[in-house]
């Protein structure tokens, strides 16, 4: 750790409790000594004697919240959102896109966030006309 440059703080935090348990000093001391709460410091020694050094320092990665459109959706409502917008309407808002992607049965369900935010990501704002790429001359 010490030749590997910068650490996150958690993990320094947690090597330093190892090393003082190893050392023989009660858990509650030891929370003491690296400001950690002795739970902390206890769950850090369990994960050490069950996975080894590894487990106990670093994390295992979140699984996070499912992606809700993949490529092939992302693209196609970007395509949408660059082309006309419906009869009667002079540009697309993002909440008129939502309804219509949704009516479209491109995505079973979408919030007008998930579209905000996916335009944002591509530059594109439709509310301005003239922001969105438009095909053909003249």
């Amino acid at each position: 750790m010490l030749q590997s440059g910068l650490q996150p703080v958690r993990t320094v935090l947690r090597a330093l409790a190892l090393r003082q348990l190893a050392e023989g000093q009660p858990i509650r001391r030891v929370a003491k000594n690296v400001v950690l709460t002795p739970k902390t410091v206890w769950l850090t020694s369990q994960r050490y004697r069950q996975g080894g050094l590894k487990r106990a320092l670093y994390e295992r990665p979140r699984p996070g919240k499912a992606v809700l459109l993949d490529a092939q959706h992302r693209q196609r409502i970007v395509a949408l959102a660059c082309g006309p917008p419906p009869e009667g309407r002079s540009r697309w808002t993002v909440r008129l896109l939502t309804e219509e992607v949704v009516k479209r049965k491109l995505v079973p369900r979408v919030g007008r966030e998930t579209i905000r935010v996916l335009l944002e990501s591509h530059d594109l704002k439709p509310w301005r006309e003239k922001n969105v790429v438009r095909g053909g001359t003249g």
